[in-house]
């Protein structure tokens, strides 16, 4: 069984999200709550801090999982933006409005 997905080249941030909006629905994870989205969320930000520190050779424990940090952070990104989508929030939109806003503060 294989994808009908197809990202674009050059994807940007609004793509990438209709992206996981079509994964979502084609892997059957549709009826995920938003909860349960969140857990997964939290257990692949656990998982990137692993990778992070394997890959400056913080100890961790030898028995433990090999992560790659580049996948650990894909898997971030995918959880985040299937939130969004739950929550339809734009997050390309809502990015350049919060950067905006962050371009006028002092930063210090």
């Amino acid at each position: 069984m294989g994808s009908n997905l197809i990202l674009p080249e050059n994807p940007t941030l609004r793509d990438l999200q209709s992206y996981v909006a079509a994964m979502v629905k084609e892997r059957g994870f549709e009826k995920e709550t938003v909860p349960e989205i969140f857990m997964l969320l939290m257990e692949e930000c656990g998982e990137m801090a692993k990778a992070a520190r394997k890959s400056q050779n913080i100890h961790t424990d030898k028995n433990s999982e090999k992560f790659h940090l580049d996948h650990e952070a894909v898997d971030v990104l995918v959880y985040l933006l299937d939130i969004c989508n739950h929550f339809n929030i734009d997050l390309e939109k809502a990015f350049r409005e919060k950067e905006e806003i962050n371009k006028k503060r002092r930063w210090e």
